[in-house]
């Protein structure tokens, strides 16, 4: 078990930094086993989200390596997908997670969004699926706008109405597709998404958010030290019991500074 260098506390969510990512992805895997397994007593099947992105290889390579889990007994979901790409298309998330994760172990059932569907059909049918197997855990990323899922900053709604829409991404979550590599240019990532909503997500009992990289440190500084607001989707965590962001010492680095010259201005 990796131990944090240093955990933060703000509201309800804590922040867990790590040396490494891969400290950070050995640590939360860890963790969410230790969740998992005292669910089992409780219930019959566990119903997990996962998050689809490059942020979330060390900890899916890690979570994978658990054979004592029961993974019989969990169901899984992933939060948004795209629109508009090829069925085979690596770039869908569920084919991401599939390769990463759900071909992996033997998952009682996996549920993908599927958007090559009549939107308004998938939306109503995944929103069903959340209803009838309630979230007891989300595993999550925070984007470099502060968006979680695909709620980016102008379509975030910590009330939403729905738990699944049709969403346009702005260009900050676009351009960091193409800065991930998972793109080879702007024009070549969707334009549209399909998303669960902040309202869906804020149902789980447990959250787990893998933000690792130089690249997420502006986004977790702010999650940190903004005001909670749609304008950063993402400080809606510290409004949520059992909330934990893994972070690494790139991803934390300005919060780090932030924190050295708030304990002790001397320095």
């Amino acid at each position: 078990m990796k131990h944090p260098i240093k955990t933060l506390k703000k509201d309800f969510l804590k922040i867990k930094i790590f040396e490494t990512r891969r400290d950070l992805g050995i640590a939360a895997a860890c963790d969410l086993a230790s969740i998992i397994k005292p669910l089992f007593e409780k219930q019959d099947y566990v119903n997990i989200v996962f998050a689809s992105a490059p942020s979330q290889q060390e900890f899916l390579e890690e979570f994978c390596k658990y054979n004592d889990i029961e993974w019989r007994r969990i169901n899984a979901f992933h939060m948004d997908e795209y629109l508009g790409l090829p069925v085979d298309a690596p770039q869908r998330f569920g084919n991401f997670l599939k390769t990463r994760l759900f071909d992996k172990q033997p998952f009682h059932s996996v549920h993908y969004l599927n958007g090559d569907n009549s939107i308004d059909e998938e939306c109503m049918r995944y929103t069903e699926l959340l209803r009838k197997y309630p979230i007891d855990i989300a595993c999550l990323g925070i984007g470099e706008n502060g968006h979680i899922a695909f709620n980016d900053p102008h379509v975030a709604d910590f009330n939403d109405l729905y738990w699944v829409k049709k969403v346009t991404l702005d260009n900050i979550c676009r351009q960091q597709q193409v800065n991930d590599g998972c793109f080879n240019r702007l024009n070549d990532v969707p334009p549209h998404a399909l998303t669960l909503t902040i309202s869906a997500l804020r149902q789980a009992r447990y959250f787990l958010c893998m933000v690792p990289g130089s690249t997420k440190a502006n986004a977790l500084f702010h999650t940190y030290t903004d005001k909670i607001s749609e304008t950063v989707p993402s400080t809606c965590l510290r409004l949520l019991n059992y909330s934990a962001i893994y972070a690494d010492t790139e991803s934390a680095s300005l919060l780090l500074n932030h924190v050295k010259i708030t304990v002790d201005p001397q320095k």
